[in-house]
């Protein structure tokens, strides 16, 4: 199993790293089969949070046994120092460990106060984590968390879907030595070739992605991958530039930020519906329930609240209601 040094942790992780927010979704049984596998195969790097419901509970559980032998990364979404210092202690106490490897600050709308940060140096200090992080999908806070030096780590949304902006992220993550975590590294579900997306990040040198798993066959096909690499070859590419096609520009990457809706339009999936729809099997998109979900979309009261807070700066009442006409002619043609 490839690793590499983790920016200036020096942690050595697996550069096939297993994200355990899928995984809340199955059994402690199941969990624990795949998260096993996973340690065996070599995967060291597994990333979770405390709000993804028992996925640290199952990391315990599955894991608890090998812990000096793997890296675990959690995160805690609160702003409050008391809260984020609880969160701490519930994910010592769920994961069975007595340190966390990297604690990471989950997607602040901006930066830390220094009390906060005072305080996680305190608990560095004692032993109870080991690194601090931050997580983001607002480009802007994230050079700027990046350039305040108090974080060893970004995570951040990255594929080979990404643009400039994220590729100046990830180079000034490699200039100041932090390490760069990519989450969705299959975009949310629309790059559905995991054979270029994993060919892309093989060639991001300082690049760790974090792939969600929550079924056997999805890890055994990331193995596989590991085992047998795409080469980097003109085949590679048509593959990256395949995967590509109708994907540059103004998309949804599906990060929920626009939500709550008040007009209670299910945001994040309306509006890249054609794109799933045209990328993976579309009959699940062609009931009369999804069609209802759809229908929402002419409730919108034009509030902006949207459009505001997307983090890629997108038109989202107009990108709605251009997946709406999509979606009406992709069900005609599809039914």
């Amino acid at each position: 199993m490839k690793k590499i040094r983790l920016g200036r942790t020096n942690l050595m992780v697996s550069k096939t790293a297993f994200g355990a927010l899928p995984i809340q979704r199955i059994s402690f049984e199941e969990s624990r089969q795949i998260l096993q596998k996973a340690y065996e195969s070599g995967i060291n790097f597994f990333d979770t949070a405390n709000g993804y419901t028992d996925s640290e509970e199952k990391i315990g559980y599955a894991l608890s046994d090998v812990r000096d032998e793997i890296i675990i990364a959690t995160k805690s979404a609160m702003v409050e120092k008391k809260v984020i210092l609880e969160n701490m202690d519930k994910s010592l106490k769920r994961m069975k460990t007595d340190y966390i490897d990297i604690f990471q600050l989950h997607n602040p709308a901006q930066l830390p106060s220094e009390e906060i940060v005072d305080a996680l140096l305190e608990q560095k200090a004692k032993g109870k984590i080991r690194h601090i992080g931050i997580t983001n999908h607002r480009i802007d806070l994230a050079f700027e968390a990046v350039r305040t030096g108090w974080f060893e780590t970004m995570q951040f949304p990255f594929s080979l879907l990404s643009g400039e902006q994220e590729m100046e992220l990830v180079n000034e993550c490699e200039r100041t030595d932090t390490g760069f975590i990519a989450m969705k590294a299959l975009s949310g579900g629309l790059i559905n070739d995991s054979r270029a997306a994993f060919g892309f990040m093989m060639d991001q040198k300082n690049v760790v992605p974090i792939y969600g798993i929550q079924k056997m066959r999805e890890l055994e096909e990331f193995l596989e991958l590991e085992k047998d690499p795409p080469a980097r070859d003109q085949h590679l590419t048509s593959l990256i530039e395949k995967a590509r096609e109708g994907l540059s520009g103004d998309f949804c990457r599906s990060c929920g930020y626009c939500l709550p809706c008040p007009a209670e339009i299910d945001i994040p999936q309306c509006a890249r519906v054609s794109l799933l729809m045209t990328r993976a099997p579309a009959a699940p998109f062609l009931t009369e329930a999804w069609s209802e979900k759809m229908e929402k979309i002419h409730d919108c009261i034009d509030c902006g609240s949207c459009k505001t807070k997307c983090p890629y700066g997108l038109d989202v009442p107009n990108l709605l209601k251009r997946e709406k006409e999509r979606y009406d002619k992709l069900r005609g043609e599809l039914s």
